[in-house]
């Protein structure tokens, strides 16, 4: 069987993070394997299809959401309206986002996958 695409390993570690909780994009890239990759989960996210695409991985089926920066903020400046929908999403699931965007990673940080249950996901027994 293919090892996933990175993108794809991407979104199948998103979709892992449970609603509430947030982690960062270099934690996601560190996962995977690639410690410097953090800029790359990002493009990756940004990458998402429309939900009515008919794609597998959409913004509606990826909780692209719950990925913020390393130091627990919205990092989407290029569109202010996407910042707010994220933060808009984020506090729908009972995480508080302050004014200026930012999350309390002491409280809202998830854990993250373990080796085993990485492995099951990107091999497609997960």
């Amino acid at each position: 069987m293919n090892k996933p695409s990175f993108y794809v390993q991407v979104y199948k570690v998103a979709q892992q993070i449970p609603p509430g909780k947030v982690t960062s994009y270099g934690r996601i890239a560190l996962m995977l394997g690639h410690p410097n990759a953090a800029r790359a989960v990002g493009y990756a996210l940004s990458a998402l299809n429309a939900p009515d695409s008919g794609e597998p991985y959409t913004s509606a089926t990826v909780p692209w959401q719950r990925v913020v920066n390393n130091q627990g903020r919205i990092s989407i400046h290029h569109r202010a309206h996407a910042a707010q929908e994220q933060a808009n999403l984020l506090r729908a699931e009972g995480v508080m986002v302050d004014a200026h965007g930012r999350i309390d990673l002491n409280i809202y940080l998830w854990a993250g996958l373990h080796l085993v249950e990485l492995d099951d996901i990107l091999s497609g027994k997960g």
